[in-house]
């Protein structure tokens, strides 16, 4: 069972941001949440809020077990750790219905494959 993994606008800004080697380990922790998110980071007041800490930053994800999908959320580094947690908390339910409607497209999609639609 292979989670997917999808991105937050936010995300991909500040991972633009980040120095090549920091870019590598986060590129590194993709590989392990495609395979088992919920032992990859440690969770922030919810099983599928989950942060991953690197070279004094810290990656935020969300994992949807329903739809196998991993949605990164944010990067940042300790001094904006509250406020980026605050901020992932307050748009819980858009980032669900951002997710939602990501399936929702895949799963129309006439090459998406078969076996996945059963996940939806």
């Amino acid at each position: 069972m292979s989670f997917r993994i999808k991105f937050t606008q936010a995300f991909r800004d500040e991972y633009y941001a980040l120095e090549k080697v920091e870019k590598e380990r986060v590129y590194a922790f993709v590989s392990q949440l495609k395979e088992n998110p919920l032992m990859v980071g440690k969770p922030l007041g919810f099983r599928f809020l989950r942060e991953k800490k690197f070279n004094g930053k810290r990656l935020y994800f969300l994992v949807y077990e329903e739809w196998l999908i991993v949605l990164l959320t944010r990067l940042s580094d300790k001094k904006g750790q509250s406020e980026t947690i605050a901020w992932i908390k307050e748009n819980l339910p858009d980032l669900r219905t951002y997710v939602r409607g990501l399936v929702e497209k895949d799963f129309n999609d006439p090459g998406y494959p078969t076996h996945t639609r059963d996940h939806v």
